[in-house]
């Protein structure tokens, strides 16, 4: 089964963004990053989501990202399907926090459950058959709403797809960008780009084998 075997972000400053992410996050080589300087601008059409198990841990991790150096773009809140917030980073990717759940039901970890890489798409339906096409396993899947992909048990980071238009509502952005995504995805599939421009490499044999 094809999956997400690493995600590598493209960033100013390479040791800077490290940095971030471990005292943002407490992330330490999940996300892979890759010194550029590739035009881009506006909404680059996907966000990384960490998924957590209750409201306290949302609030620990937004509060250590603004900390930071990220832009607040949602305050964390309650909605109707549980509980997150929304930061830019200072290298510009978007990061979602966020838990099903209403209220803490014990002490803050800080743990992440789970890393979605989501991206912004023009159809779901087309874009889920081209990753199926391409080995990817569907998990989860709402029509032309969302798709969900299953992960590989060696995966850090989950693949799923949303209307472009309707990420970029939820993110509390503007849908208009251009230029690099700034993202590349490596994985079994092989290298290639997907109908939204999102490149792919294939993943090295030590990625695949870990």
């Amino acid at each position: 089964m094809a999956s997400i075997e690493s995600v590598t972000l493209d960033v100013a400053d390479t040791a800077a963004a490290r940095r971030f992410h471990s005292a943002a996050f407490g992330l330490d080589g999940q996300i892979r990053l890759r010194a550029s300087e590739e035009a881009t601008n506006g909404f680059r059409g996907f966000t990384l989501g960490l998924t957590v198990s209750q409201p306290g841990d949302v609030d620990s991790l937004i509060g250590t990202a603004v900390d930071a150096g990220a832009v607040p773009l949602k305050p964390a809140a309650k909605s109707l399907w549980g509980y997150g917030g929304v930061v830019r980073d200072p290298d510009g990717t978007i990061w979602k926090v966020a838990t099903s759940a209403k209220k803490d039901r014990g002490p803050v970890t800080r743990r992440i459950d789970e890393i979605v890489l989501l991206l912004g798409v023009a159809d779901v339906a087309a874009s889920k058959r081209f990753y199926v096409a391409r080995g990817l396993t569907v998990a989860k899947s709402f029509g032309r709403t969302y798709a969900e992909f299953a992960g590989g048990a060696s995966s850090p980071v989950k693949l799923a797809l949303y209307r472009r238009r309707a990420l970029a509502k939820d993110l509390g952005v503007p849908e208009e960008g251009g230029g690099s995504h700034r993202l590349v995805i490596g994985g079994g599939a092989g290298a290639f780009t997907d109908p939204d421009g999102f490149a792919w490499e294939a993943a090295s044999p030590a990625a695949l084998a870990r």
